[in-house]
C-alpha cells in the first residue's frame, strides 16, 4: 500500500507542477499576432510624431545658427572695411604721424 501512496503523491505533484507551469507559460508568453501588430502600429505612430518634432527643432536650430553666422560674417566684413580705411588713411597722410614710406635709394 505504501507504493500506491507514493505513486499517488507523485501524480498529485505532477499535476500541480503542470498547472503551475501552464500558468507561468501563459503569463510569459508573447502576445497574439494582432496585439503585436497593434503595438507596433502605435509605436510607429509615436516614433513618427517624435521624428517630426525633432525635425522641426533641428530646422529651427539650423535657422538660428545660419542667422548668427550671417551676422558674424557681416560684422567681419564691416571690421575689415574699417581696418582697410584706417590703413589707407595712414598711408595717405604720412606726415601726420602715420606710417611713412621712405626710399633708401634717394
Amino acid at each position: 500500500m505504501s507504493s500506491q501512496e507514493g505513486s499517488g503523491g507523485f501524480f498529485a505533484g505532477f499535476i500541480f507542477g503542470a498547472l503551475v507551469g501552464a500558468a507561468v507559460a501563459l503569463l510569459l508568453a508573447p502576445a497574439p499576432g494582432e496585439e503585436i501588430r497593434e503595438q507596433l502600429r502605435e509605436k510607429g505612430i509615436e516614433l513618427k510624431d517624435r521624428a517630426a518634432t525633432l525635425g522641426a527643432e533641428a530646422s529651427k536650430k539650423a535657422d538660428e545658427f545660419r542667422l548668427r553666422l550671417q551676422e558674424a560674417v557681416e560684422e567681419g566684413r564691416q571690421a575689415a572695411a574699417r581696418k582697410k580705411e584706417e590703413l589707407l588713411a595712414q598711408f595717405e597722410k604720412p606726415s601726420q604721424g602715420g606710417l611713412e614710406l621712405t626710399d633708401k635709394n634717394a
